[in-house]
Protein backbone atom coordinates (compact mmCIF):
# COMPACT_ATOMS: atom_id res chain seq x y z
CA UNK A 1 0.00 0.00 0.00
CA UNK A 2 1.24 3.66 -0.96
CA UNK A 3 0.67 6.57 1.75
CA UNK A 4 1.28 9.94 0.77
CA UNK A 5 1.73 12.24 3.98
CA UNK A 6 1.37 16.12 3.87
CA UNK A 7 2.35 17.59 7.11
CA UNK A 8 4.57 20.42 7.32
CA UNK A 9 6.22 18.84 10.38
CA UNK A 10 9.14 17.78 9.10
CA UNK A 11 10.53 15.62 12.36
CA UNK A 12 6.77 14.34 12.82
CA UNK A 13 7.08 12.96 8.96
CA UNK A 14 9.93 11.27 9.49
CA UNK A 15 9.30 9.62 12.63
CA UNK A 16 5.25 8.43 11.20
CA UNK A 17 7.06 7.62 8.01
CA UNK A 18 9.78 5.40 9.65
CA UNK A 19 7.27 3.66 11.58
CA UNK A 20 4.67 3.14 8.65
CA UNK A 21 7.66 1.55 6.50
CA UNK A 22 8.18 -0.24 9.41
CA UNK A 23 4.58 -2.07 8.61
CA UNK A 24 5.39 -2.57 4.96
CA UNK A 25 3.50 0.49 3.36
CA UNK A 26 5.61 2.56 0.92
CA UNK A 27 5.78 6.30 2.25
CA UNK A 28 5.98 9.71 0.06
CA UNK A 29 6.51 12.84 1.66
CA UNK A 30 5.94 16.65 1.22
CA UNK A 31 5.39 19.37 3.64
CA UNK A 32 3.29 22.28 2.11
CA UNK A 33 -0.53 22.21 0.37
CA UNK A 34 0.49 23.51 -3.25
CA UNK A 35 3.02 20.84 -3.01
CA UNK A 36 1.27 18.05 -1.49
CA UNK A 37 -1.65 18.90 -4.36
CA UNK A 38 1.15 18.68 -7.00
CA UNK A 39 1.68 15.08 -5.97
CA UNK A 40 -2.28 14.38 -5.42
CA UNK A 41 -2.41 14.94 -9.33
CA UNK A 42 0.91 13.61 -10.66
CA UNK A 43 0.87 9.99 -8.75
CA UNK A 44 -1.49 7.36 -7.23
CA UNK A 45 -1.84 6.49 -3.07
CA UNK A 46 -4.10 4.24 -1.61
CA UNK A 47 -4.52 6.46 1.34
CA UNK A 48 -3.29 10.48 2.20
CA UNK A 49 -2.77 11.52 5.40
CA UNK A 50 -2.99 15.15 5.58
CA UNK A 51 -2.46 17.64 7.68
CA UNK A 52 -4.84 21.10 8.10
CA UNK A 53 -2.47 23.64 9.15
CA UNK A 54 -0.13 23.83 5.96
CA UNK A 55 1.97 26.76 4.49
CA UNK A 56 0.64 27.96 0.56
CA UNK A 57 -2.60 26.11 1.14
CA UNK A 58 -4.48 24.66 4.22
CA UNK A 59 -5.90 20.81 4.57
CA UNK A 60 -9.14 21.68 3.70
CA UNK A 61 -8.55 23.43 0.62
CA UNK A 62 -6.24 20.77 -1.05
CA UNK A 63 -9.67 18.37 0.41
CA UNK A 64 -11.94 20.26 -1.21
CA UNK A 65 -9.60 21.30 -4.64
CA UNK A 66 -9.40 17.49 -5.22
CA UNK A 67 -12.77 15.96 -4.64
CA UNK A 68 -13.88 19.04 -7.14
CA UNK A 69 -11.13 17.26 -9.59
CA UNK A 70 -12.79 13.87 -9.52
CA UNK A 71 -9.39 12.58 -7.18
CA UNK A 72 -11.01 9.92 -4.93
CA UNK A 73 -7.85 8.45 -3.05
CA UNK A 74 -9.40 7.73 0.61
CA UNK A 75 -7.91 11.30 3.37
CA UNK A 76 -7.26 10.93 6.64
CA UNK A 77 -7.00 14.05 8.81
CA UNK A 78 -3.93 14.73 10.77
CA UNK A 79 -4.49 17.82 12.88
CA UNK A 80 -4.37 19.29 16.30
CA UNK A 81 -7.90 20.70 15.92
CA UNK A 82 -10.41 18.55 17.59
CA UNK A 83 -13.63 20.69 18.67
CA UNK A 84 -16.39 18.96 17.13
CA UNK A 85 -16.82 21.89 14.51
CA UNK A 86 -13.60 20.97 12.99
CA UNK A 87 -14.09 17.63 12.90
CA UNK A 88 -17.40 18.57 10.78
CA UNK A 89 -15.90 21.08 8.64
CA UNK A 90 -12.84 18.51 7.51
CA UNK A 91 -15.32 15.62 7.28
CA UNK A 92 -18.04 17.60 4.89
CA UNK A 93 -14.68 19.23 2.78
CA UNK A 94 -14.49 15.65 2.10
CA UNK A 95 -12.36 13.64 4.60
CA UNK A 96 -12.95 10.14 5.04
CA UNK A 97 -11.77 10.30 8.18
CA UNK A 98 -10.33 12.11 10.89
CA UNK A 99 -7.85 11.90 13.83
CA UNK A 100 -6.59 14.68 16.43
CA UNK A 101 -3.01 15.14 17.46
CA UNK A 102 -1.78 13.54 19.58
CA UNK A 103 -2.42 10.18 18.27
CA UNK A 104 -1.32 6.75 19.36
CA UNK A 105 0.16 4.54 16.18
CA UNK A 106 -1.65 1.73 16.42
CA UNK A 107 -5.33 3.70 16.50
CA UNK A 108 -3.42 5.41 12.75
CA UNK A 109 -2.56 1.62 11.76
CA UNK A 110 -5.82 0.72 12.47
CA UNK A 111 -7.73 3.78 10.83
CA UNK A 112 -5.65 2.93 7.75
CA UNK A 113 -6.75 -0.47 7.03
CA UNK A 114 -10.15 0.46 8.20
CA UNK A 115 -10.54 3.21 5.75
CA UNK A 116 -8.76 0.78 2.73
CA UNK A 117 -11.49 -1.85 3.41
CA UNK A 118 -13.88 0.28 2.39
CA UNK A 119 -15.87 0.81 -1.00
CA UNK A 120 -15.09 3.90 -2.57
CA UNK A 121 -17.98 6.68 -2.00
CA UNK A 122 -15.96 9.04 -3.68
CA UNK A 123 -15.57 6.94 -7.13
CA UNK A 124 -18.18 7.55 -9.55
CA UNK A 125 -15.91 8.49 -12.51
CA UNK A 126 -17.35 10.25 -15.31
CA UNK A 127 -15.74 9.93 -19.04
CA UNK A 128 -13.02 11.87 -20.06
CA UNK A 129 -14.16 13.62 -23.07
CA UNK A 130 -12.79 15.83 -25.78
CA UNK A 131 -12.44 16.77 -29.15
CA UNK A 132 -14.13 13.37 -30.75
CA UNK A 133 -12.72 11.81 -27.63
CA UNK A 134 -14.21 9.54 -24.83
CA UNK A 135 -12.31 7.83 -22.51
CA UNK A 136 -13.33 5.23 -19.31
CA UNK A 137 -10.90 5.49 -16.96
CA UNK A 138 -11.84 2.52 -15.14
CA UNK A 139 -12.69 0.10 -18.01
CA UNK A 140 -9.26 1.30 -19.53
CA UNK A 141 -11.63 2.16 -22.64
CA UNK A 142 -11.20 4.96 -25.61
CA UNK A 143 -13.66 5.63 -27.65
CA UNK A 144 -14.34 7.60 -30.87
CA UNK A 145 -17.88 7.54 -32.31
CA UNK A 146 -18.45 4.19 -32.61
CA UNK A 147 -15.01 2.73 -32.30
CA UNK A 148 -13.27 1.76 -29.21
CA UNK A 149 -9.94 0.03 -28.13
CA UNK A 150 -8.44 -0.76 -25.19
CA UNK A 151 -5.07 0.53 -23.48
CA UNK A 152 -2.77 -0.44 -20.97
CA UNK A 153 -2.62 0.50 -17.88
CA UNK A 154 0.20 3.32 -18.69
CA UNK A 155 -1.14 4.19 -21.69
CA UNK A 156 -4.18 5.16 -19.78
CA UNK A 157 -2.45 7.10 -17.27
CA UNK A 158 -1.14 9.11 -19.95
CA UNK A 159 -4.28 9.43 -21.61
CA UNK A 160 -5.73 10.56 -18.60
CA UNK A 161 -3.47 13.12 -17.93
CA UNK A 162 -3.45 14.49 -21.55
CA UNK A 163 -7.61 14.43 -21.64
CA UNK A 164 -7.64 16.26 -17.79
CA UNK A 165 -5.12 19.14 -19.55
CA UNK A 166 -6.27 19.55 -23.21
CA UNK A 167 -4.46 21.82 -25.32
CA UNK A 168 -1.89 22.15 -22.45
CA UNK A 169 2.10 21.45 -23.20
CA UNK A 170 2.84 18.45 -19.97
CA UNK A 171 6.26 18.22 -19.54
CA UNK A 172 8.51 15.38 -19.87
CA UNK A 173 9.22 15.36 -16.53
CA UNK A 174 5.36 15.69 -15.29
CA UNK A 175 4.37 12.46 -17.66
CA UNK A 176 7.12 10.42 -16.36
CA UNK A 177 6.25 11.07 -12.53
CA UNK A 178 2.29 10.73 -13.58
CA UNK A 179 2.91 7.48 -15.17
CA UNK A 180 5.96 5.54 -13.66
CA UNK A 181 6.59 7.48 -10.05
CA UNK A 182 8.92 9.85 -9.35
CA UNK A 183 11.82 7.77 -8.06
CA UNK A 184 11.16 5.02 -10.43
CA UNK A 185 14.51 4.78 -12.25
CA UNK A 186 12.92 4.82 -16.05
CA UNK A 187 14.52 5.83 -19.00
CA UNK A 188 13.59 8.46 -20.97
CA UNK A 189 12.60 6.91 -24.53
CA UNK A 190 10.14 4.87 -22.36
CA UNK A 191 8.19 7.72 -22.71
CA UNK A 192 8.30 8.81 -26.35
CA UNK A 193 7.53 4.65 -26.84
CA UNK A 194 4.33 5.08 -24.60
CA UNK A 195 3.39 8.54 -27.23
CA UNK A 196 4.01 6.03 -30.48
CA UNK A 197 1.40 3.84 -28.91
CA UNK A 198 -1.03 6.20 -28.08
CA UNK A 199 -0.54 7.71 -31.77
CA UNK A 200 -1.33 4.86 -32.86
CA UNK A 201 -4.40 4.08 -30.66
CA UNK A 202 -6.10 7.65 -31.84
CA UNK A 203 -5.51 6.71 -35.98
CA UNK A 204 -7.21 3.02 -34.77
CA UNK A 205 -10.34 4.76 -33.70
CA UNK A 206 -9.82 7.75 -36.29
CA UNK A 207 -9.75 10.47 -33.60
CA UNK A 208 -9.40 13.73 -35.46
CA UNK A 209 -6.96 14.79 -32.08
CA UNK A 210 -3.41 14.48 -31.99
CA UNK A 211 -0.33 14.51 -29.44
CA UNK A 212 2.30 17.13 -30.44
CA UNK A 213 5.56 17.34 -29.75
CA UNK A 214 6.85 20.36 -28.11
CA UNK A 215 10.23 19.85 -28.72
CA UNK A 216 12.69 20.73 -25.88
CA UNK A 217 9.68 20.56 -23.19
CA UNK A 218 6.78 17.92 -23.68
CA UNK A 219 3.73 16.78 -25.65
CA UNK A 220 0.05 18.66 -26.17
CA UNK A 221 -3.29 16.90 -26.84
CA UNK A 222 -5.02 18.88 -29.58
CA UNK A 223 -8.15 18.39 -31.30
Amino acid sequence: MRILLIDDDERFCEMLAFSLRNEGFTVDMCHDGDDGLRWIRENVHDVILLDRMLPVMNGISILKTMRQEGYSQPVILLTALGEISDKVQGLNGGADDYIVKPFAFEELLARIYSISRRPRQWEAPKPLAFSDLSFSAGQNLLYCGAASCSLSPRESALMEAFLKNPNQVLPRSLLLSRVWGPDAPVEDGNLDNYIHFLRRRLKSVGSRAQLKTVRGIGYRLEG
